[in-house]
């Protein structure tokens, strides 16, 4: 079983959205080169092309989704 383990681009708050765009269009194009892909698998990896508001659902699903697991177990700050 492979460990899942997350990288993503991110930017400043206030990025222009034509940046944001073009940088997402470039990284997908990117990710149809298959000499990429053999590479990002070798290192153990799996590219999940997505949307900047794929992303940002992705996230704020997963910090409601961990939330209610820590409030749940109880767990406090250090």
């Amino acid at each position: 079983m492979k460990q899942a383990v997350g990288r993503a681009l991110v930017h400043p708050k206030n990025t222009p959205v034509e940046f944001i765009d073009k940088l997402n269009k470039e990284i997908r194009v990117g990710l149809t080169d298959p000499k990429i892909m053999s590479r990002i698998t070798d290192l153990g990896g799996v590219a999940l092309a997505s949307s900047p508001a794929e992303f940002g659902r992705l996230i704020s699903d997963e910090i409601e989704k961990f939330g209610n697991v820590i409030k749940f177990a109880g767990i406090k700050p250090e």
